[in-house]
């Protein structure tokens, strides 16, 4: 059986890139361990005005909602204050963690070592195991403390793969952007399941 991957969502602008991440790998029938920092529930009211649930049992179906999928795959949601949870444990074996969209202060956290709610923990748990981490920032300009705190980051060996589309593959709608972040992100685990134009060459 394929080991879980984690799925950590922050407080950043952006939630689609998050949305279309998980409907396709749930597409993929991927068992995903999703857990959402305490400021993306703001964040879904501010920019969609919905209501995100905070129990997980309720969260499951909101994300399968947005996602648009139903009966693919295997998601688990957990609160961002259980820090008792199996993603907290080094000895819970995953194929690692996306944290998509990831605010500056997850990435000032991670990088300082800190691990305040789940999300930040089980990202650390990634580092410290030596697990692939990926962190797709959304935010702009970069101060000099943020570009600090990434290459931080990239020096433990996580790889920053920020919200930036390209436009080779003709995008035609606001998803065909995100879909090219998403598949770039998940090409860092190998995980190819995005239908995306792939440059060829000239």
């Amino acid at each position: 059986m394929t080991k879980p991957l984690i799925l950590g969502i922050s407080g950043a602008s952006g939630l689609i890139y998050a949305v279309r991440t998980l409907k396709f790998l749930l597409q993929a029938d991927h068992q995903i361990e999703l857990v959402a920092s305490r400021a993306t529930y703001m964040v879904w009211q501010a920019e969609q005005n919905i209501r995100m649930p905070t129990e997980p049992e309720r969260q499951e179906e909101f994300w399968r909602e947005q996602a648009e999928v139903s009966g693919r795959g295997k998601l688990i949601c957990h609160h961002w204050g259980d820090v008792g949870a199996n993603i907290a444990s080094g000895s819970f074996r995953t194929l690692g963690m996306i944290i998509i969209p990831c605010s500056m202060s997850t990435v000032a956290k991670i990088a300082a070592g800190l691990s305040s709610d789940l999300l930040e923990r089980a990202a650390d748990v990634q580092i410290k195991e030596s697990r692939p981490l990926v962190v797709v920032p959304r935010e702009t300009p970069l101060s000099l403390i943020h570009l600090r705190n990434l290459t931080t980051l990239a020096e433990a060996g996580v790889k920053i793969v920020p919200a930036i589309p390209a436009w080779y593959h003709a995008p035609q709608t606001v998803e065909d952007l995100v879909d090219f972040v998403v598949a770039r992100t998940l090409d860092q685990l190998d995980l190819d399941c995005v239908p995306l134009n792939r440059w060829q060459g000239h």
